[in-house]
């Protein structure tokens, strides 16, 4: 019986194609795209498989990655002498105490921790 075997091909783009288009996206615009379940829905994909092709293709979930530019745009505007509150909001946080809390989460334990008045990293 010479059947022809049918196969059911998934509707949603490849894993590179989707974390590549997601990473433009959240590159283009950090402070204003408003959260990775309207990336997949731009992209036309579920957020599962966004979240698993894009942790696949660069090691980090797609929100992880978006907080780190967030907080790189923060960065270079408050080096600049820019107010911190108006950085938080500008650069997609909530308020300045929402852009604290993700500095502190994503610096390093040894520039967190000071011992004593003399401000020295805690051992």
């Amino acid at each position: 019986m010479g059947g022809v075997l049918l196969t059911v091909h998934d509707t949603e783009p490849g894993a590179a194609t989707v974390a590549r288009l997601a990473r433009e996206m959240l590159d283009a615009d950090p402070a204003g795209t408003p959260g990775v379940r309207a990336v997949a829905e731009r992209l036309g994909v579920s957020t599962a498989h966004l979240v698993r092709a894009f942790a696949r293709c660069y090691g980090i979930p797609p929100h992880r990655y978006l907080v780190g530019r967030r907080l790189d745009l923060a960065r270079r505007r408050l080096l600049a002498g820019e107010a911190a509150a108006q950085v938080a909001v500008d650069s997609g946080f909530y308020d300045q105490a929402h852009l604290t809390r993700h500095f502190t989460r994503c610096s390093p334990p040894h520039r967190r921790a000071t011992s004593g008045a003399a401000g020295r990293p805690a051992r």
